[in-house]
């Protein structure tokens, strides 16, 4: 089952870092947000990746044409310009770089990777997202249901403390807890290629018209995720993140280094 991830949006939320580089490029512990995201599909077996470029596309593609040569010894012989290569062990991973335009919108994305993603069941996330969710339960639930797409749905921490009030006395604080307020779309999708069907061009947004439409002909369904889930929008998250991994316990890594 071939990946699907979007790395092509301009990460504008996160301008400090999104100037020089696009955001499935900012780093937590020194390794790219995507390669985190592609670490945890590997752990569960998944090698092949579709990976959808835009804005700053070459800086991931000279990622991950580099990645061999960077982890790992070199010799270079200086007269002839042979160089070679004494690498650690990387992982077995066959990735595909999509040039899917600059201002494609989401669903435009994923249509343009439909030719590379083949006509069976594949994955789709975002490349700006991290979690600990088991891919295995989660694809055993797409399949035991056998509609066209499911979401993975998740509760995130809030953003700020949340209070409880007796007039102007607060009576409880808790800092950050997970919210209680209801599930939104955290990715980490399961899709058939029918999907590609409700998505009509470059100009639509996956998350409006084509959930939207799957939903309402009894095509969506929801696995719940409650356990750590966590996006990267702002230079704030991406400190939560890096945080989370300088501990030594970062809840998304499911993998031995």
């Amino acid at each position: 089952m071939k990946v699907g991830i979007l790395a092509g949006g301009f990460g504008s939320r996160l301008a400090e870092e999104t100037e020089i580089r696009p955001k499935p490029m900012v780093e937590i512990g020194g390794r790219p947000v995507l390669w985190h995201i592609m670490m945890h599909y590997h752990t569960y077996g998944y090698r092949d990746f579709v990976i959808a470029l835009g804005y700053k596309g070459d800086f991931i593609k000279r990622w991950a044409r580099d990645m061999v040569r960077l982890n790992g010894h070199l010799r270079v012989h200086t007269r002839t310009g042979e160089v070679d290569l004494d690498p650690i062990e990387n992982p077995d991973w066959t990735i595909d770089l999509i040039d899917t335009g600059l201002t494609t919108l989401t669903g435009g994305r994923i249509k343009r990777l439909g030719p590379w993603l083949g006509h069976e069941t594949f994955m789709l996330t975002w490349g700006d997202g991290v979690s600990d969710v088991d891919l295995d339960r989660l694809v055993a639930f797409h399949r035991s249901h056998g509609k066209l797409a499911t979401m993975t749905i998740v509760r995130p921490a809030a953003r700020y403390g949340h209070l409880q009030l007796d007039g102007d006395q607060i009576v409880s604080f808790e800092e950050k807890p997970q919210t209680t307020e209801g599930w939104i779309n955290g990715a980490f999708f399961v899709l058939e290629p029918g999907v590609l069907e409700y998505i009509d061009g470059d100009d639509v947004m996956f998350e409006h018209a084509p959930l939207e439409r799957l939903a309402a002909d009894g095509q969506l369904m929801a696995y719940r995720h409650e356990a750590f889930w966590q996006c990267m929008d702002t230079l704030r998250e991406k400190e939560v993140l890096q945080k989370l991994w300088d501990s030594g316990n970062a809840p998304w890594k499911s993998w031995r280094e």
